[in-house]
């Protein structure tokens, strides 16, 4: 879901995979590969997005299935960041669709 939502945040700010590859110092692809999930964003990378879009680093990692704050975090909390993260994440989808569609 991280995935999902770095990507999100980039075209929010309507900056290019380039652009923001340039900024956070990797490839274009190695970016690309992060938004589609087939790389593992690294904690270094999250507090890179942080600074760049000026968003706390615990804001993005709310989106991380695999980073947890608490090893004994219940089952029913767990599945209320998922459904919350989903939701917000929606919302910035449509979001986002709604500002390519008005250009």
């Amino acid at each position: 879901m991280i995935n999902r939502a770095l990507k999100l945040i980039r075209q929010f700010h309507e900056m290019t995979q380039q652009e923001l590859a340039e900024k956070l110092d990797i490839s274009k692809s190695y970016l690309s590969e992060l938004e589609s999930g087939k790389k593992t964003v690294s904690y270094e990378l999250i507090e890179k997005y942080s600074k760049i879009f000026d968003i706390s680093a615990s804001s993005l990692v709310f989106f991380s299935e695999s980073i947890s704050s608490d090893d004994n975090e219940s089952k029913h909390l767990k599945k209320f960041r998922q459904v919350a993260s989903n939701k917000v994440l929606n919302i910035l989808e449509w979001f986002v669709g709604r500002e390519k569609a008005a250009q």
